[in-house]
C-alpha cells in the first residue's frame, strides 16, 4: 500500500508547529525513511532539530519500514525495490486516517486526483518537482532506467566532478606550463596563445592527417580542423568520405573526453601549423603528423606534468580561489545523500595533499556543525591510477598522518583514507557489489567506462558544457524552427521534382508516366515546371546551407553543439554518453532537486518509423493493428 498526497499533506500539517522555521525536503534515518528534514544554519538550533528528528522518527517507525536489502524484489521496469518505503496501514489510525477510504474508486481516478494534490502540495512547499527540475539546464537527464533507493553507496571522482575548476584558468595555466616544456624541447612557440574555443570536450584527433574532427554517433565526420583552420564540407567530404572514426584505433584516433584535454589539443594543433610552415625541423620531429603526436610526447608527456606533477598543482593550492568555483550546494546533496543511508566514497587519482586542500576549500565552509569533508565520507580513497583502478588490483596503504605517511594494509575500516587499491577491494570490503553501487565521473572512459564494463557499477557522467549547450538551444530555437521550415519545404518541392523528372524518363523511353494526368502532361508544361521547382531548390540550398553552418555557433562557432553533429543526429560524445553512462547532468549539486529516493526513468526513445506510424493512424482514425492492417 502507499501513501497518498492527501494523506502525505495531513502527516506534513500534523507535523507543522514542530517544524515551524525550517525547510521542508525529504530525508532518512538508518532505520526509517520520513518524508521531512531540518537543515539547521545556526549551531543553537542543532539540538532542537535532534530531539525533533528522534520524536518524528519515533512515529516513523510505526507508519513506514524499508525494504531491505536482503528481501526485495524488482519492478516491473526490471528495477531492484531495495531502499523502497513501504507503509503499514495498520498505525494510520496515529493520525487518525482512513487509509483504504483514500484509495477508493477506479486508480485511474484516484491517481489524477493525487496527482493534482501532489502538484499543489508540492508547490505550497515551494519545492520544485522533478519534471520541472529536468527541463532546466541543471537537469539530470537518464539514458538508462535507475532507482536511486536501490542504489547502497555512491562513489564520486573529485576533479571537475566535486571540483569544478574555472576551464579558462585552469587550462590556461596547463598550456603555459606545456608551452614552457615545449619550448625547453626545441618546439617553436613563440607568439601562440590559449584559444579555449578552439576545442571542446568529444572532438577526435587524427593523428595520421594533423586534423581535430567531430564525428557523428556512426562516426562519420562532420567537421574537421586542420591546424587552426576550419575545412570546407568539400574538403571534409573528400578526405573522409570514404572511412570512419574507430576509437578502437588507438594508434590513430585520440578522443578528447574530458575538460583536461582542451589545452593538450590546442597545443598540439598550433604546433601542426607551425610544422605545416615548416618550422619544426627534422631532429625534432618525425617528419608526417603522426611523428608530431608521437614527439608529443613533447606535448603529451608536457602536459601530463603540468596537470599532474608540481608546479600547476602548487599553484593552485597556494590560490585556489583563482581556480575553482565553489559550489554551496554540493556539500548538503552528499549530505542529503549520506542521511539517506547512502555510504559515500571518495576515488581520485589525486594524491593526498591535493585532495585535502582542494576538498577543504570546496566543502568545509558550506557544511553544517562544523562537520569536515572528511565526515560525509565512509572511504576515501587518493591516488587510484584509474582506470587501472576498475581492471585490476593494486597494493592498498592507509593514510596515517596528515603529512601523507602511509603503511601497508589489508582491511579497510570506515572513514578510512586510503592510497592504491581496487574497486573490488571496495567491493568487498563494503559488501556492496555490481549495481548497487553508483559511480559519478567527468571522464567518459575513465570513470565511466571502465567502472560500468568491468564492475557493472551504475554511473553518471558529469558534464558542466549541457548549461551553456541548453541555454544556446532555447536561444536558436527560432533559427532552428526556420531552417527546419525551409528543409521540409525543400523536401516537398523536390518530392514534386523527382515525380517529374521520373515521367520525363518514362516519357523519353516511350512508356506512359506513373499516372494517366501525368502521361497526358503537356511536354513544355513539363519541362517549364522541373526548371521553375530546379530553380526554387537551388536558392533554398544557398539559403540552407549557411544557416547548417551557422547551427550551433552559439555555443561554438567552430564546432556547434556538443552533444549533436548536424541539424538532427547525435556526436560521437553523445552516443558514448548514452551508451555508458545511466544518467547526466551537469553538476553533483544538482541531485539537491532531485532527493536521494528518486526514480529515474528513461525517456521514449524514437525511431526513424514512429513518425510514419503516428502520421498514418492519424490519417486512418485508428491504430494500425498487429498485423500491420488497418
Amino acid at each position: 500500500m502507499f501513501m497518498t498526497a492527501e494523506v502525505l499533506g495531513k502527516f506534513f500539517l500534523l507535523q507543522k508547529d514542530s517544524l515551524r522555521g525550517f525547510p521542508m525536503a525529504a530525508a532518512a534515518t538508518k532505520n526509517s525513511f520520513l518524508f521531512v528534514r531540518t537543515r539547521p544554519m545556526f549551531a543553537n538550533n542543532i539540538k532542537k532539530s535532534q530531539m525533533m528528528m528522534a520524536c518524528c522518527c519515533s512515529v516513523g517507525e510505526q507508519v513506514f519500514s524499508v525494504t531491505p536489502s536482503n528481501n526485495y524484489d524488482v519492478d516491473y521496469l526490471g528495477q531492484s525495490t531495495k531502499g523502497d518505503l513501504n507503509l503499514n496501514s495498520d498505525h494510520l489510525d496515529v493520525f487518525g486516517i482512513d487509509g483504504p477510504a483514500t484509495l477508493q474508486g477506479p486508480i485511474e481516478e484516484v491517481a489524477r486526483k493525487e496527482a493534482e494534490v501532489a502538484e499543489n502540495l508540492l508547490d505550497n512547499l515551494g519545492i520544485t518537482s522533478p519534471p520541472s527540475a529536468r527541463n532546466t539546464s541543471r537537469g539530470i537527464f537518464c539514458s538508462r532506467t535507475l532507482n536511486l533507493r536501490s542504489i547502497s553507496a555512491i562513489g564520486y571522482d573529485m576533479d571537475y566532478t566535486l571540483i569544478h575548476y574555472n576551464v579558462k584558468a585552469w587550462e590556461g595555466r596547463a598550456y603555459d606550463y606545456c608551452m614552457g616544456n615545449l619550448q625547453s624541447l626545441g618546439f617553436p612557440v613563440d607568439g601562440l596563445a590559449f584559444d579555449p574555443d578552439l576545442v571542446i570536450r568529444g572532438l577526435v584527433i587524427d593523428k595520421e592527417k594533423g586534423n581535430l574532427v567531430k564525428a557523428d554517433r556512426f562516426g562519420y565526420v562532420k567537421r574537421a580542423m586542420h591546424g587552426t583552420r576550419m575545412l570546407s564540407t568539400q574538403d571534409v567530404s573528400e578526405m573522409y568520405g570514404r572511412e570512419l572514426v574507430d576509437l578502437r584505433k588507438e594508434n590513430r584516433w585520440e578522443f578528447l573526453n574530458t575538460l583536461f584535454s582542451v589545452s593538450e589539443a590546442v597545443a598540439y594543433m598550433q604546433m601542426v601549423d607551425r610544422y605545416d610552415e615548416g618550422a619544426i625541423s627534422a631532429d625534432i620531429c618525425p617528419p608526417d603528423y603522426r611523428g608530431l603526436y608521437k614527439a608529443c610526447s613533447a606535448v603529451g608527456k608536457a602536459l601530463f606534468r603540468a596537470h599532474v606533477e608540481g608546479q600547476l598543482k602548487s599553484e593552485i593550492m597556494s590560490k585556489p580561489e583563482l581556480f575553482v568555483e565553489p559550489d554551496p550546494e554540493l556539500p548538503l546533496a552528499l549530505l542529503d545523500q549520506k542521511e539517506a543511508g547512502k555510504k559515500l566514497l571518495l576515488i581520485t587519482n589525486s594524491d593526498y595533499h591535493y585532495t585535502d586542500k582542494m576538498m577543504k576549500h570546496s566543502f568545509n565552509r558550506f557544511l553544517p556543525n562544523d562537520m569536515g569533508w572528511r565526515d560525509l565520507f565512509d572511504m576515501v580513497i587518493i591516488s587510484a591510477r584509474k582506470p587501472e583502478f576498475f581492471q585490476m588490483s593494486h597494493p592498498l596503504y592507509e593514510v596515517v598522518t596528515g603529512e601523507g605517511l602511509m603503511r601497508p594494509c589489508f582491511k579497510v575500516r570506515k572513514g578510512g583514507l586510503y592510497s592504491g587499491g581496487s574497486a573490488q577491494m571496495v567491493e568487498n570490503s563494503l559488501d556492496i557489489h555490481g549495481d548497487e553501487i553508483l559511480y559519478v565521473g567527468d571522464h567518459i572512459y575513465t570513470d565511466v567506462s571502465q567502472s560500468k564494463v568491468h564492475q557493472l557499477w551504475r554511473t553518471v557522467l558529469i558534464c558542466r558544457e549541457l548549461e551553456e549547450e541548453y541555454s544556446a538551444l532555447i536561444h536558436s530555437r527560432d533559427h532552428r524552427a526556420t531552417l527546419i521550415e525551409l528543409i521540409n519545404q525543400k523536401e516537398v518541392v523536390g518530392d514534386l521534382f523527382n515525380q517529374l523528372r521520373l515521367a520525363l524518363q518514362r516519357r523519353n523511353t516511350g512508356r506512359p508516366a506513373q499516372t494517366l494526368a501525368a502521361t497526358n502532361m503537356d511536354d513544355q508544361d513539363l519541362t517549364e515546371s522541373m526548371q521553375k521547382l530546379l530553380i526554387v531548390m537551388q536558392r533554398l540550398d544557398e539559403k540552407i546551407a549557411p544557416m547548417l553552418e551557422a547551427d550551433g555557433e552559439l555555443f561554438n562557432k567552430r564546432w556547434g553543439f556538443l552533444s549533436r553533429a548536424g541539424l538532427w543526429d547525435k556526436s560521437h560524445l553523445m552516443r558514448q554518453i548514452e551508451k555508458y553512462a545511466d544518467i547526466y547532468t551537469s553538476r553533483v549539486s544538482n541531485f539537491l532537486y532531485y532527493t536521494p529516493f528518486m526514480y529515474f526513468r528513461s525517456q521514449e526513445q524514437t525511431l526513424a518509423h514512429d513518425s510514419y506510424s503516428y502520421y498514418q493512424a492519424q490519417i486512418n482514425g485508428s491504430a494500425v493493428d498487429s498485423t500491420g492492417a488497418n
